[in-house]
């Protein structure tokens, strides 16, 4: 797929990942919609950008506003929204309530938006979906948010479910501990014992999304993104 023209729209693309992403995409020629709840992050994304992206605020969790977000008829969409896997408390302590909105975010919103790409998609011909997982969804050890790391193996299985869908594409990447200015600050702020490797730059995760968009081969294919190491296929 040429990106080039291409309507994109990147979810929780206010700050860190969401935002290299989308100004990726942006440089590449797609009009870039930036969805976000973080109004401020959103339109600091969207002037970075230029005068090609909107921002649009929205709550992943609302049903109706992902609907209204999705009416734009993306041919590129980026699943980033999510997060939540340092929040306290976790389950089994947290509220049901609390640990569903964290299955709503990284789960069920990134499959709503599918569902609703994909008529549009399929009725320009073809289109690109691209989930953002998480090395905690991979493997079988314990996890401090169970939540968390539950929904993203779920979505990392979701992905590679869909290998056809009559032009729709859906990949995955997984990314390990990225190097976002948040990131960069958490670790600096740990011991040097407590620091490990080096996390995953940022353009290796922008690079792996812009190749899931480009290379028409690519369907229900999961990278996996690990510190210091080259990208590795899951399947």
């Amino acid at each position: 797929m040429d990106i080039a023209g291409k309507t994109a729209v990147v979810t929780g693309a206010a700050v860190g990942i969401g935002r290299a992403i989308a100004a990726r995409l942006g440089a590449a020629g797609a009009s870039v919609v930036v969805a976000d709840l973080d109004a401020a992050g959103g339109e600091e994304t969207r002037a970075l950008i230029g005068p090609t992206a909107r921002f649009v605020q929205v709550d992943m969790r609302d049903d109706d506003a992902v609907r209204e977000l999705m009416a734009c008829r993306p041919q590129i969409l980026v699943n980033n929204a999510g997060g939540g896997a340092v929040l306290r408390p976790c389950f089994p302590e947290a509220s049901v309530e609390r640990w569903t909105a964290a299955l709503d975010v990284n789960l069920r919103a990134p499959m709503l938006t599918t569902q609703l790409a994909i008529p549009g998609m399929r009725a320009a011909g073809g289109g690109a979906v691209v989930n953002v997982g998480s090395t905690a969804g991979v493997g079988f050890g314990p996890h401090v948010s169970p939540e968390y790391s539950a929904a993203k193996a779920a979505l990392i299985r979701f992905t590679t479910t869909l290998p056809d869908l009559d032009g729709v594409r859906v990949n995955c990447v997984v990314p390990d501990w990225v190097a976002t200015p948040r990131g960069i600050r958490e670790r600096a702020a740990l011991p040097p014992a407590e620091r490990g490797q080096a996390p995953v730059p940022l353009e290796a995760v922008t690079d792996a999304v812009v190749d899931f968009v480009a290379d028409d081969s690519l369907a229900g294919r999961v990278v996996l993104l690990e510190r210091e190491a080259e990208p590795r296929w899951l399947n």
